[in-house]
């Protein structure tokens, strides 16, 4: 039987209930949506998927809840929310509905839970607080700022949790789309920057037809040699670093200090390069206005950075 009711629970609303709706919102476009702790609606049936309520987990029953007292958990012993659950079962499925190759389904399904589900599941069952992020960041954290979409408190409206749900599903059916299509992008850029890497053979620089995410290909393919990075974009070439670390800043080699901030003439006078544009006052990128040009500053480059190498 075709599923033509979506269920989870009325009142005020989570992130988990929310990206599990966008879920399956997207593989049953046609079902309805409902919100209500009803026993005629949270009671299992053919006709519908129930989710972050009716306290019990059975996906063969297609129910899948989190708050019984045996809440399902991974192998690990971590725990589920209904998110969790949901893309457990579910996540393949609308990765297929996302048009993604099926070469890389199972890989960005275990990306997406390990970097984006899990911290959504365990901040739901308060195994990980939004003060991780920082005192600065705690409040921005997606569960924070999805739940940050309910009504007000004295917002007595009868609708006003419905109208809220229906209002953050779009923001949140926004997150996970792009979060998918980056992750998909950036399967797609591995290939190109690996024939990239392959051309520049022991070279310092890395040639690439275009600006694309480029780090994780590099470090996977142990190309240790190569220093900097050069790409076209609408009018002009770009020259950017190679961060040593995923999570930090410092670079494998800085552009040179003499270039910090300047822009044309200026730029152009302290590199020799004419067409030379600009360069980040934090030496991580500059930009020419043409591939000789753009090129000419990256051998500089290597050359500065040979002659008195990074600490």
């Amino acid at each position: 039987m075709a599923i033509e009711f979506l269920v989870t629970h009325s009142g005020g609303f989570h992130a988990d209930e929310l990206l599990s709706s966008v879920i399956l919102t997207r593989l049953h476009p046609q079902a309805r949506l409902i919100r209500s702790r009803d026993a005629e609606w949270i009671t299992p049936a053919a006709d519908r998927v129930i989710y972050d309520v009716g306290r019990n987990y059975d996906a063969a029953r297609q129910i899948f809840d989190h708050h019984q007292k045996d809440a399902p958990l991974r192998e690990d012993g971590q725990p589920y929310s209904s998110f969790g659950l949901i893309w457990h079962h579910f996540g393949r499925d609308y990765l297929r509905a996302m048009e993604v190759p099926n070469v890389d389904i199972d890989a960005i399904h275990a990306s997406f839970e390990r970097d984006f589900v899990l911290p959504v599941d365990l901040m739901d069952n308060g195994a990980l607080s939004p003060s991780a992020a920082g005192p600065l960041l705690a409040d921005l954290t997606l569960p924070m700022l999805l739940e940050s979409l309910k009504p007000v408190f004295d917002d007595r409206t009868p609708d006003a949790d419905d109208r809220a749900f229906d209002r953050a599903l779009i923001v949140a059916r926004a997150f996970v789309e792009a979060s998918i299509a980056r992750k998909a992008a950036k399967r797609r850029a591995e290939s190109m920057v690996q024939a990239a890497i392959a051309a520049a053979g022991e070279g310092r620089i890395l040639e690439l037809p275009m600006g694309m995410p480029f780090r994780s290909a590099v470090v996977k393919a142990g190309a240790d040699q190569l220093l900097f990075v050069i790409h076209p974009r609408e009018s002009d070439w770009t020259l950017t670093g190679i961060r040593r670390d995923e999570d930090g800043f410092a670079l494998r080699a800085d552009l040179p200090e003499a270039w910090a901030g300047l822009t044309d003439e200026a730029l152009e006078a302290a590199s020799g390069v004419k067409g030379a544009k600009f360069c980040h006052n934090g030496r991580f990128i500059a930009v020419a206005e043409s591939r000789d040009a753009i090129l000419r500053m990256a051998e500089l480059a290597v050359q500065a950075a040979e002659t008195h190498p990074a600490g």
